[in-house]
């Protein structure tokens, strides 16, 4: 991924998930731009402290943030959109059909996408995102109503998944 390229963080409400991603992605890849939004929010809500306490717990904040509904504008320039769980790459799909080529769930791209020499438009773009099914497997647990331990729960795995992927941006 070259420098200044986009990557769009999907969740739903924009308040936890994609919230940790974006939080945790800027931490370790610098060079690219990363918007975090949702598919249905409720917008310009601050971080809850649930989701505060969790970033502190992966050592990373997102104290500036304010949810955000996807707006078509962000996802023309994004090079890769993360979805949070499948319900996100399939409203892509019917949203968006022209960017679900690019889009795929978090755990699925930290398997699946290639570390070899290619672009990393030809290496996302042969994991056939558009069509390949969706599956449970690949669904990031929503800490949403939980107890603070649930948000911490999910900003470690997501901690780790972002570990995983990032250098292969």
């Amino acid at each position: 991924m070259s420098e200044g390229t986009r990557v769009v963080v999907l969740c739903t409400g924009n308040a936890a998930r994609s919230v940790m991603v974006g939080a945790l992605l800027e931490e370790t890849r610098p060079d690219i731009r990363v918007e975090t939004a949702g598919t249905h929010v409720v917008e310009g809500q601050p971080v809850s402290w649930r989701t505060r306490e969790a970033l502190e717990a992966v050592g990373v904040n997102a104290d500036a943030h304010r949810s955000c509904q996807l707006r078509e504008d962000r996802l023309e320039e994004a090079g890769v959109v993360l979805a949070m769980a499948t319900e996100h790459a399939a409203w892509i799909r019917r949203q968006h059909p022209e960017v679900a080529g690019r889009t795929g769930t978090i755990r699925r791209l930290a398997r699946d996408l290639p570390a070899d020499d290619r672009s990393f438009a030809e290496r996302l773009t042969g994991l056939g995102l558009a069509e390949v099914d969706l599956e449970p497997w690949e669904d990031v647990a929503d800490p949403a109503g939980g107890e603070v331990d649930d948000y911490v729960a999910c900003a470690r795995e997501l901690d780790r998944l972002v570990r995983e992927l990032a250098p292969r941006l």
